[in-house]
């Protein structure tokens, strides 16, 4: 009995080890399924879900939480730089940012440029552990605002020939900026100064041979437009109008004035000069004709005195004969020398026209290069100067010779008893 009871608890020993065996292999088992399946702890601290690009339409709000791989409450997040709006939770490490319109109207926020964001992270008892990183973030808006041109001066200009035109072109930015500018106009020109981007400065000098000498229109309009385009080839075109007028070319006015002028200068010597010689002859044929007078009243006083006061019968008659003799000269002094009133008349017309020539040339002298009425004192030299000429046009004009100097002519047509002998006289 003894022995049976024995056999049966060394069986159920057996029996009892024999079945624990296997339970404890299937929980090494489960141990290393488990082991494997654990990962690795990184020794190195970084954000386990950085974007580096973000895309945000206007008026929308990004919230991006930023994790790594070790216990948030031991690290601290800051933002290095970025663009104007954009925050981040210094604990939890949310990134935030609301992209209002406000910041785009205001200039601060441009589309279509990509802004870079940088941030960093620390941690709280490590210092020399931390990481620091970017991110870009690009604005996009479905709503178009065309950029404007806007010259700096008003649409209409008026202007002169020789006077010259500046001003520059500024940009009213909108959705898209103004990447280039070109120019066209209405009319041919050349020698301006091109605008290409904004706020560059178009300047241009109007020639004076703008406008043609034929050209029957005394004013010429000139359309400059500025023609800007941005990336997306939106244009948007802004029109100066150009009203020109013809102008003085003050250069070469100035030399035609001072041509005529001396040209009418000398005009006036060699009327001098024949004025001098005119009033020679004059002068000397009217010496000739006294001296003829003075013989022939000699001659026939005496005639007169011999016959009434000699008692000499001889005497009487050589006095009744003087009388005819002085009488006989008068026609040879006609033969002689005859009267020269039209020479007389020509020394005064000439002696007029001096002065009137004189008197014009005084009035029109420039009071300076630029003078207002330039192209009329120049008008009024031709015409004087060319009516001159044809009042006296079968004049012979001493210009030079030799029996004559030209100061001599001038103390001569200066001297008073000459004027006073050739001036005007009222009856």
């Amino acid at each position: 009995m003894r022995k049976l009871l024995l056999f049966i608890i060394l069986f159920q020993i057996v029996q009892s080890s024999m079945a624990q065996e296997p339970v404890k292999d299937s929980l090494i088992h489960k141990t290393d399924s488990a082991a494997q399946h654990i990962k690795p702890i990184d020794s190195v601290l970084r954000i386990i879900n950085l974007n580096p690009y973000f895309t945000i339409h206007v008026d929308s709000v990004l919230q991006y939480d930023l994790e790594i791989n070790r216990p948030q409450e031991f690290y601290y997040w800051y933002l290095k730089s970025g663009p104007i709006g954009v925050r981040i939770d210094r604990n939890s490490g949310l990134l935030y940012f609301k992209a209002d319109k406000s910041f785009f109207r205001s200039g601060k926020l441009k589309y279509d440029v990509p802004y870079k964001v940088e941030i960093g992270v620390q941690n709280l008892f490590l210092p020399s552990e931390h990481v620091d990183t970017s991110l870009n973030i690009l604005f996009y808006s479905t709503e178009i605002n065309a950029s404007k041109l806007k010259p700096t001066v008003n649409t209409a200009q008026y202007l002169e020939e020789g006077d010259s035109i500046r001003f520059k072109v500024q940009c009213e930015t909108g959705t898209f900026p103004i990447e280039q500018i070109n120019l066209n106009t209405n009319l041919p020109i050349s020698g301006y100064k091109p605008v290409r981007t904004c706020d560059d400065e178009f300047s241009w000098m109007i020639p004076y041979d703008f406008i043609k000498d034929n050209d029957t229109t005394r004013q010429s309009l000139l359309v400059i437009q500025f023609i800007g385009s941005d990336k997306f080839q939106n244009k948007d075109t802004a029109s100066v109008r150009v009203y020109i007028r013809p102008g003085i070319n003050y250069p070469l006015k100035y030399d035609e004035h001072a041509k005529v002028s001396a040209e009418m200068e000398k005009y006036i010597r060699d009327l001098k000069l024949t004025f001098y010689a005119v009033t020679k002859n004059v002068k000397s044929n009217k010496s000739t004709r006294t001296s003829f007078d003075i013989a022939g009243s000699t001659t026939a006083l005496a005639g007169t005195v011999l016959t009434t006061a000699s008692d000499d019968p001889g005497t009487q008659d050589i006095g009744k004969i003087l009388p005819s003799i002085g009488l006989t000269m008068v026609p040879v002094k006609e033969a002689v020398a005859p009267t020269k009133v039209q020479e007389q008349n020509t020394a005064s017309q000439i002696r007029a026209t001096i002065k009137r020539l004189e008197y014009i040339r005084s009035e029109n002298v420039l009071i300076g290069e630029r003078d207002p009425e330039l192209l009329n004192k120049t008008r009024r030299l031709r015409e004087e100067l060319k009516q001159a000429q044809l009042q006296l046009v079968d004049l012979p004009i001493v210009d030079f010779d030799t029996r004559y100097s030209q100061e001599e002519a001038e103390k001569y047509f200066n001297n008073p008893k000459v004027n006073k002998k050739y001036k005007l006289k009222v009856n």
